[in-house]
């Protein structure tokens, strides 16, 4: 809700941004690839890509070397978002933690990370 108030304007639902993230930095990834490196199921990503390429973000295109997967590309809209969608996180990310010193963001960051620590470690 919060995130998705920022990123709709751009087409973007939350979650979808991280993909994008991967993306940029490594283009043509499987859902395979994508889920193990963002921690979740491959059919979210399924999921997830099928709606970012109806807005116009990736195409989804068979691999040339197995065809039982497909790897997922940026379109030209999704990689223009590159510059675009930093700045809105971050200014997001600044309104979810006003109010906090940089102590307490500090410590908010290692709680966090301690319990993803703990939800990694109870995954089947």
């Amino acid at each position: 809700m919060f995130l998705d108030d920022r990123l709709l304007p751009y087409g973007v639902y939350g979650g979808q941004q991280l993909i994008l993230e991967y993306l940029w930095r490594e283009d043509g990834l499987t859902p395979g690839e994508l889920a193990r490196r963002m921690g979740v199921e491959t059919p979210t990503i399924t999921r997830a890509a099928q709606r970012m390429e109806l807005a116009g973000l990736v195409r989804r295109l068979p691999d040339p070397e197995d065809a039982r997967l497909v790897r997922i590309f940026l379109r030209e809209r999704g990689r223009e978002l590159q510059a675009l969608l930093p700045a809105v996180l971050g200014t997001a990310v600044d309104e979810m933690l006003e109010g906090l010193s940089a102590e307490e963001r500090a410590e908010l960051v290692r709680l966090l990370a301690h319990v993803r620590r703990n939800l990694a470690g109870k995954k089947s």
